[in-house]
C-alpha cells in the first residue's frame, strides 16, 4: 500500500471515529433529560459536559488515527507513543477541570437548596474544586508512569513540618471547615459576634469570615475568633425580631388610661409604619411596673428583620410622645428601647 493510501486510510480513521463519537455524544446529551427530567444532577452534568465533550470526540479520533498510523507506521515509533502519551495528558486535564467545575456548580446547588436559597460560601466551593483537582493530578502522574506511593510518603512527611509553620492559618481553616458544617451563620444572615461586630455575613473563606456592618463597612474576622465568640443570629430561626419601648408617664396617672391611649396609638402605627408587622399585633403592658415618681408602661412589637427596628423604633417614639402629649399625660425624660 502506498504512503498516500495509508494517509487516506489514516484519515479515514480519524474522521469516522470523530463522527461515532459524535452521534454517541448527541445521543447522550438529548437523552438524559428525558431519562430523568428532574434529576439535578444529570442535567448540571449535561451542561458541563456539553462543550468539553466536544474535544473528547476528537481526541477519540486522533487515539484511533494513531493506532492506524502506528501500524502504518508513517511515523517512528517514540513519536506515536509520545502523541498518545500527549492525548492522555490532554483528556486527563480536561476531564479534571470539567469535573473540578461541576463539583462546585453542583455543591452551591446542594447548599441552597437544603439552607432555603442561602447563597453557598466560596470555602464550601473552592474546597470540593480542590479536591477534585487533587484526584486528577494523582490520576495524571499516574498516567505518566510516575510512581505516586513515594510522593504521597513525602508530602505526609512534608505535612507535618508545614502544619507546625502554619498553625494559625490551619486553626483558620478547619474552624471554617467547622462553621460550614455546624452552620450557626450563613452567608446574608444578620449576626452580631460577641459584643463587637454586627452585621451582615458576606463570605465564610479559607482564613476569614467578611461581614458587611451596619455602617457598610466590610469588617474581616479570622474564622478561630468566629468559632470562639458567642453568636447571635438574628435570621434563625427565623428574620422576624421582638422589640420592647420603655415609656415613663407621671405615676399621677391612671394606668388603665395611659395602656387605653397607647395601644390605640400603636395600632394606628401597625398600618402605616413600614417594617412594625401587624401580625402579630403590638401590644402594651406593665411589665417594667412602678419606678420612684413615675409609671413605666412597656410598649413590645415584631419586625420582619432586625435592620428594621431603628426606623420603627423612631416612629413609635415620636407617635407614642406625640400622643401622650395631646391627651395631657406628663412624659417623664424620653422613651427608650427596653
Amino acid at each position: 500500500m502506498t504512503p498516500l493510501w495509508q494517509l487516506g486510510w489514516t484519515a479515514g480513521a480519524f474522521a469516522t471515529a470523530t463522527l461515532i463519537a459524535l452521534a454517541l455524544r448527541r445521543l447522550i446529551l438529548t437523552g438524559l433529560p428525558r431519562w430523568a427530567p428532574t434529576s439535578e444532577v444529570l442535567s448540571a452534568g449535561a451542561k458541563a459536559f456539553r462543550g468539553p465533550s466536544l474535544w473528547w470526540c476528537v481526541v477519540v479520533g486522533l487515539y484511533v488515527a494513531n493506532g492506524v498510523a502506528e501500524d502504518f507506521s508513517l511515523l517512528p515509533t517514540r513519536w506515536h507513543h509520545q502523541l498518545g502519551t500527549a492525548l492522555n495528558i490532554a483528556l486527563v486535564l480536561s476531564v479534571t477541570v470539567t469535573l473540578a467545575g461541576l463539583a462546585g456548580n453542583l455543591v452551591a446547588r446542594a447548599v441552597e437548596r437544603n439552607m432555603a436559597g442561602v447563597a453557598v460560601t466560596g470555602l464550601a466551593q473552592t474546597g470540593s474544586r480542590i479536591a477534585v483537582l487533587v484526584v486528577g493530578l494523582l490520576v495524571l502522574l499516574s498516567t505518566l508512569g510516575i510512581q505516586i506511593a513515594p510522593i504521597l510518603a513525602t508530602l505526609g512527611v512534608g505535612g507535618l513540618a508545614v502544619a507546625l509553620a502554619l498553625q494559625d492559618t490551619l486553626s483558620n481553616l478547619f474552624a471554617g471547615i467547622h462553621l460550614l458544617a455546624d452552620s450557626p451563620l450563613r452567608v446574608g444572615d444578620h449576626v452580631r459576634l460577641g459584643d463587637r461586630v454586627e452585621g451582615f455575613v458576606i463570605d465564610v473563606g479559607w482564613r476569614s469570615t467578611r461581614i458587611r456592618s451596619l455602617s457598610n463597612d466590610v469588617v474581616v474576622v479570622p474564622n478561630q475568633v468566629v468559632a470562639k465568640e458567642p453568636i447571635t443570629n438574628y435570621d434563625l430561626p427565623e428574620p422576624r425580631s421582638a422589640f420592647r419601648l420603655k415609656i415613663s408617664v407621671d405615676d399621677s396617672a391612671d394606668p388603665d388610661t395611659v395602656i387605653k391611649v397607647l395601644r390605640d396609638e400603636i395600632e394606628r402605627a401597625a398600618g402605616q409604619v413600614p417594617g412594625l408587622s401587624a401580625n402579630p399585633a403590638p401590644w402594651v403592658s406593665l411589665l417594667s411596673g412602678v419606678t420612684e415618681g413615675s409609671l413605666d408602661i412597656t410598649v413590645s412589637y415584631y419586625v420582619p428583620t432586625p435592620s428594621d427596628q431603628y426606623r420603627v423604633l423612631h416612629e413609635l417614639r415620636k407617635r407614642c410622645s406625640e400622643r401622650l402629649h395631646r391627651e395631657g399625660i406628663a412624659v417623664r425624660g424620653a422613651a427608650r428601647a427596653a
